[in-house]
Protein backbone atom coordinates (compact mmCIF):
# COMPACT_ATOMS: atom_id res chain seq x y z
CA UNK A 1 0.00 0.00 0.00
CA UNK A 2 2.77 2.39 0.98
CA UNK A 3 4.58 1.61 -2.28
CA UNK A 4 1.45 2.49 -4.30
CA UNK A 5 1.04 5.74 -2.41
CA UNK A 6 4.70 6.59 -3.02
CA UNK A 7 4.32 5.78 -6.72
CA UNK A 8 1.19 7.90 -7.04
CA UNK A 9 2.90 10.74 -5.18
CA UNK A 10 5.87 10.54 -7.55
CA UNK A 11 3.58 10.64 -10.59
CA UNK A 12 1.68 13.62 -9.22
CA UNK A 13 4.95 15.39 -8.46
CA UNK A 14 6.14 14.76 -12.04
CA UNK A 15 2.89 16.03 -13.51
CA UNK A 16 3.05 19.10 -11.29
CA UNK A 17 6.65 19.77 -12.33
CA UNK A 18 5.74 19.46 -16.01
CA UNK A 19 2.77 21.80 -15.60
CA UNK A 20 4.86 24.35 -13.71
CA UNK A 21 7.63 24.15 -16.33
CA UNK A 22 5.09 24.71 -19.09
CA UNK A 23 3.61 27.70 -17.25
CA UNK A 24 7.14 29.08 -16.72
CA UNK A 25 8.04 28.73 -20.41
CA UNK A 26 4.72 30.27 -21.44
CA UNK A 27 5.30 33.15 -19.05
CA UNK A 28 8.79 33.70 -20.46
CA UNK A 29 7.46 33.58 -24.04
CA UNK A 30 4.81 36.12 -23.09
CA UNK A 31 7.49 38.26 -21.45
CA UNK A 32 9.67 38.15 -24.58
CA UNK A 33 6.66 38.91 -26.81
CA UNK A 34 5.70 41.83 -24.58
CA UNK A 35 9.26 43.14 -24.74
CA UNK A 36 9.27 42.88 -28.55
CA UNK A 37 5.95 44.72 -28.72
CA UNK A 38 7.31 47.40 -26.42
CA UNK A 39 10.41 47.84 -28.61
CA UNK A 40 8.25 47.90 -31.74
CA UNK A 41 5.93 50.53 -30.25
CA UNK A 42 8.84 52.66 -29.15
CA UNK A 43 11.11 52.35 -32.18
CA UNK A 44 8.80 50.98 -34.88
CA UNK A 45 9.60 48.25 -37.38
CA UNK A 46 11.39 48.28 -40.68
CA UNK A 47 11.36 45.91 -43.65
CA UNK A 48 14.95 44.96 -44.45
CA UNK A 49 16.70 42.74 -46.98
CA UNK A 50 17.99 39.38 -45.83
CA UNK A 51 20.02 36.66 -47.56
CA UNK A 52 17.74 34.12 -49.24
CA UNK A 53 20.30 31.34 -48.78
CA UNK A 54 23.77 30.65 -47.42
CA UNK A 55 26.00 33.08 -49.33
CA UNK A 56 29.80 32.79 -49.53
CA UNK A 57 32.13 35.78 -49.55
CA UNK A 58 32.72 37.22 -53.03
CA UNK A 59 29.22 36.37 -54.30
CA UNK A 60 27.96 38.78 -56.98
CA UNK A 61 24.47 39.48 -55.69
CA UNK A 62 21.38 38.93 -57.82
CA UNK A 63 17.77 39.77 -56.95
CA UNK A 64 17.07 36.09 -56.25
CA UNK A 65 19.74 36.12 -53.50
CA UNK A 66 17.71 38.53 -51.35
CA UNK A 67 14.40 38.45 -49.49
CA UNK A 68 12.45 40.93 -47.32
CA UNK A 69 11.76 40.57 -43.60
CA UNK A 70 10.21 42.89 -40.99
CA UNK A 71 12.36 43.53 -37.92
CA UNK A 72 12.53 46.10 -35.07
CA UNK A 73 13.94 49.33 -36.45
CA UNK A 74 16.33 49.87 -33.53
CA UNK A 75 19.84 50.23 -34.98
CA UNK A 76 18.72 49.29 -38.47
CA UNK A 77 17.89 52.57 -40.18
CA UNK A 78 20.71 53.69 -42.45
CA UNK A 79 22.68 50.50 -41.79
CA UNK A 80 20.53 47.61 -43.03
CA UNK A 81 19.51 47.48 -46.69
CA UNK A 82 15.86 47.96 -47.62
CA UNK A 83 13.92 47.31 -50.81
CA UNK A 84 14.72 50.79 -52.10
CA UNK A 85 18.42 49.85 -52.02
CA UNK A 86 17.92 46.74 -54.14
CA UNK A 87 19.08 48.33 -57.40
CA UNK A 88 22.15 49.73 -55.67
CA UNK A 89 23.30 46.34 -54.41
CA UNK A 90 22.52 43.96 -57.30
CA UNK A 91 25.74 43.26 -59.19
CA UNK A 92 27.98 44.03 -56.22
CA UNK A 93 29.98 41.51 -54.21
CA UNK A 94 29.68 40.35 -50.61
CA UNK A 95 32.72 40.83 -48.41
CA UNK A 96 31.91 38.08 -45.89
CA UNK A 97 30.15 34.71 -45.79
CA UNK A 98 26.53 34.86 -44.56
CA UNK A 99 23.88 32.37 -43.51
CA UNK A 100 20.27 32.13 -44.62
CA UNK A 101 18.13 34.95 -43.11
CA UNK A 102 21.13 37.07 -42.07
CA UNK A 103 20.28 40.76 -42.42
CA UNK A 104 22.19 42.53 -45.21
CA UNK A 105 24.17 45.55 -43.96
CA UNK A 106 26.07 48.07 -46.08
CA UNK A 107 29.26 46.95 -44.33
CA UNK A 108 28.73 43.51 -45.91
CA UNK A 109 28.85 44.89 -49.46
CA UNK A 110 31.97 45.67 -51.47
CA UNK A 111 32.26 49.46 -51.81
CA UNK A 112 29.89 50.10 -48.88
CA UNK A 113 27.01 52.51 -48.85
CA UNK A 114 26.44 54.77 -51.87
CA UNK A 115 26.77 58.43 -51.07
CA UNK A 116 26.38 61.78 -52.75
CA UNK A 117 30.17 62.01 -52.69
CA UNK A 118 30.29 60.05 -55.94
CA UNK A 119 33.07 57.57 -56.68
CA UNK A 120 35.03 58.45 -53.53
CA UNK A 121 32.40 56.62 -51.47
CA UNK A 122 33.25 53.40 -53.34
CA UNK A 123 36.99 53.59 -52.70
CA UNK A 124 37.98 51.55 -49.66
CA UNK A 125 40.01 53.23 -46.93
CA UNK A 126 43.80 53.24 -47.54
CA UNK A 127 43.16 52.61 -51.27
CA UNK A 128 43.16 54.99 -54.24
CA UNK A 129 41.27 55.32 -57.51
CA UNK A 130 43.31 55.91 -60.66
CA UNK A 131 42.20 56.02 -64.30
CA UNK A 132 44.32 54.61 -67.10
CA UNK A 133 43.93 55.03 -70.83
CA UNK A 134 42.53 51.71 -71.98
CA UNK A 135 39.96 50.88 -74.64
CA UNK A 136 39.14 48.44 -77.41
CA UNK A 137 41.28 45.30 -77.48
CA UNK A 138 43.34 46.55 -74.54
CA UNK A 139 40.15 46.40 -72.43
CA UNK A 140 39.02 42.96 -73.68
CA UNK A 141 37.06 44.53 -76.54
CA UNK A 142 35.25 46.87 -74.14
CA UNK A 143 33.68 44.00 -72.20
CA UNK A 144 35.25 44.88 -68.86
CA UNK A 145 32.64 46.22 -66.43
CA UNK A 146 32.64 47.89 -63.00
CA UNK A 147 33.23 45.39 -60.16
CA UNK A 148 35.22 43.08 -62.46
CA UNK A 149 38.75 42.09 -61.45
CA UNK A 150 41.64 42.37 -63.89
CA UNK A 151 45.39 41.96 -64.26
CA UNK A 152 47.39 44.91 -65.62
CA UNK A 153 50.08 44.14 -68.20
CA UNK A 154 52.55 46.74 -69.45
CA UNK A 155 54.65 46.78 -72.61
CA UNK A 156 57.59 49.18 -72.72
CA UNK A 157 59.82 50.39 -75.52
CA UNK A 158 63.37 50.65 -74.18
CA UNK A 159 65.07 51.29 -77.51
CA UNK A 160 66.95 54.42 -78.47
CA UNK A 161 67.10 53.39 -82.11
CA UNK A 162 63.76 52.85 -83.96
CA UNK A 163 65.36 50.15 -86.13
CA UNK A 164 65.99 47.95 -83.08
CA UNK A 165 62.58 48.56 -81.50
CA UNK A 166 61.31 44.97 -81.83
CA UNK A 167 64.24 43.60 -79.83
CA UNK A 168 63.93 46.28 -77.14
CA UNK A 169 60.26 45.83 -76.26
CA UNK A 170 59.62 44.31 -72.84
CA UNK A 171 56.26 43.07 -71.49
CA UNK A 172 55.52 42.27 -67.85
CA UNK A 173 52.56 41.84 -65.52
CA UNK A 174 52.42 44.89 -63.26
CA UNK A 175 49.42 44.10 -61.03
CA UNK A 176 47.14 41.11 -60.43
CA UNK A 177 43.54 40.87 -59.24
CA UNK A 178 42.71 44.58 -59.34
CA UNK A 179 39.15 45.83 -58.76
CA UNK A 180 37.58 47.89 -61.56
CA UNK A 181 35.72 50.87 -60.07
CA UNK A 182 34.52 52.43 -63.31
CA UNK A 183 34.70 52.19 -67.08
CA UNK A 184 34.63 55.68 -68.51
CA UNK A 185 32.09 57.57 -66.35
CA UNK A 186 30.07 54.43 -65.56
CA UNK A 187 30.36 53.01 -62.02
CA UNK A 188 28.65 49.94 -60.54
CA UNK A 189 25.98 52.20 -59.02
CA UNK A 190 25.21 54.23 -62.14
CA UNK A 191 25.28 51.13 -64.33
CA UNK A 192 22.76 49.36 -62.07
CA UNK A 193 20.43 52.34 -61.91
CA UNK A 194 20.44 53.11 -65.62
CA UNK A 195 20.89 49.58 -66.92
CA UNK A 196 23.50 50.96 -69.29
CA UNK A 197 26.40 48.82 -70.45
CA UNK A 198 29.85 50.40 -70.09
CA UNK A 199 30.90 49.86 -73.72
CA UNK A 200 32.54 52.63 -75.74
CA UNK A 201 34.80 53.94 -73.00
CA UNK A 202 38.41 55.09 -73.39
CA UNK A 203 39.51 54.93 -69.73
CA UNK A 204 39.23 52.38 -66.93
CA UNK A 205 39.37 53.38 -63.25
CA UNK A 206 41.09 50.92 -60.91
CA UNK A 207 41.29 50.62 -57.12
CA UNK A 208 44.96 50.39 -56.11
CA UNK A 209 47.32 51.15 -53.24
CA UNK A 210 49.20 54.49 -53.23
CA UNK A 211 52.42 52.75 -54.33
CA UNK A 212 50.63 50.96 -57.15
CA UNK A 213 49.11 54.29 -58.22
CA UNK A 214 52.60 55.79 -58.52
CA UNK A 215 53.76 52.87 -60.64
CA UNK A 216 50.78 53.14 -63.02
CA UNK A 217 51.18 56.91 -63.28
CA UNK A 218 54.85 56.46 -64.18
CA UNK A 219 54.18 53.81 -66.84
CA UNK A 220 51.79 56.15 -68.63
CA UNK A 221 54.42 58.91 -68.75
CA UNK A 222 57.06 56.77 -70.45
CA UNK A 223 56.83 54.82 -73.68
CA UNK A 224 54.52 52.19 -72.31
CA UNK A 225 51.18 50.64 -73.24
CA UNK A 226 48.84 49.07 -70.70
CA UNK A 227 46.59 46.09 -71.42
CA UNK A 228 43.99 44.55 -69.09
CA UNK A 229 43.20 40.85 -68.87
CA UNK A 230 39.84 39.84 -67.38
CA UNK A 231 39.69 37.34 -64.51
CA UNK A 232 36.94 34.91 -63.53
CA UNK A 233 34.91 36.56 -60.77
CA UNK A 234 35.79 33.74 -58.35
CA UNK A 235 39.50 33.55 -59.24
CA UNK A 236 41.78 35.01 -56.53
CA UNK A 237 44.92 33.09 -57.58
CA UNK A 238 48.10 35.08 -58.10
CA UNK A 239 50.89 33.81 -60.33
CA UNK A 240 54.34 33.98 -58.74
CA UNK A 241 57.59 35.05 -60.41
CA UNK A 242 56.08 35.88 -63.78
CA UNK A 243 59.00 36.63 -66.12
CA UNK A 244 59.53 39.67 -68.28
CA UNK A 245 58.84 38.86 -71.92
CA UNK A 246 60.78 40.09 -74.93
CA UNK A 247 61.30 38.86 -78.48
CA UNK A 248 64.10 36.47 -77.55
CA UNK A 249 62.06 34.87 -74.78
CA UNK A 250 59.09 34.32 -77.08
CA UNK A 251 61.31 32.74 -79.74
CA UNK A 252 63.00 30.42 -77.23
CA UNK A 253 59.88 29.32 -75.31
CA UNK A 254 56.97 29.42 -77.75
CA UNK A 255 57.28 25.73 -78.66
CA UNK A 256 57.33 24.66 -75.00
CA UNK A 257 54.32 26.88 -74.20
CA UNK A 258 52.29 25.38 -77.04
CA UNK A 259 53.15 21.84 -76.01
CA UNK A 260 52.11 22.59 -72.43
CA UNK A 261 48.81 24.03 -73.64
CA UNK A 262 48.10 20.90 -75.69
CA UNK A 263 48.86 18.69 -72.69
CA UNK A 264 46.47 20.72 -70.55
CA UNK A 265 43.71 20.35 -73.14
CA UNK A 266 44.22 16.59 -73.28
CA UNK A 267 44.18 16.30 -69.47
CA UNK A 268 40.87 18.18 -69.32
CA UNK A 269 39.28 15.64 -71.66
Amino acid sequence: MKRKIALIASLLAGVAAAVLTRFYIAAKDAEVSALKEQINRRYGTIEVLIFAKDTPAGTVLQRSDLLKMEVPALGMRGQALTEENLNDVVGRKTLLTHRFKDIVFWSDIEGGKPADGGLSADVKKTMRAISINCSGAAAVSGMIRPNDHVDVIGTFDLSENPSSRAKSLVTCTLLQNVLVLATGPVTAKTQTKSGALPGGYSTVTLEVTPREAEMLAFTEQIRGRLVLTLRNRNDTHAEKELPNVNFEKIRSEIEELNQRRQQQRLSVR
